[in-house]
């Protein structure tokens, strides 16, 4: 690499660019991994809820009631 083309990389400018471009992608990809191990929760939590009312230790009305309190949990206040 050149000196030059070292230089015009290390300039303020483009180095705010590149540190602010690299906490963007850093970011979002930081999301993406939360909604998939969100998703992955929730659909072991409905899994396991579903087993229990198979093998009869929850009712279904007891089962319905806990799929709904996590979901009213979600929802934004106002």
């Amino acid at each position: 690499m050149s000196q030059e083309l070292l230089n015009r990389l290390l300039s303020s400018d483009t180095l705010v660019l590149i540190v602010g471009g690299s906490i963007a992608i850093v970011a979002i990809i930081a999301n993406a991994i939360r909604a998939v191990v969100r998703s992955t929760t929730q659909e072991r939590t409905r899994r396991e809820i579903a087993a229990y009312i198979a093998e009869g230790s929850m009712t279904p009305e007891q089962g319905e009631r806990l799929l709904v309190a996590g979901e009213s949990h979600k929802k934004p206040c106002g």
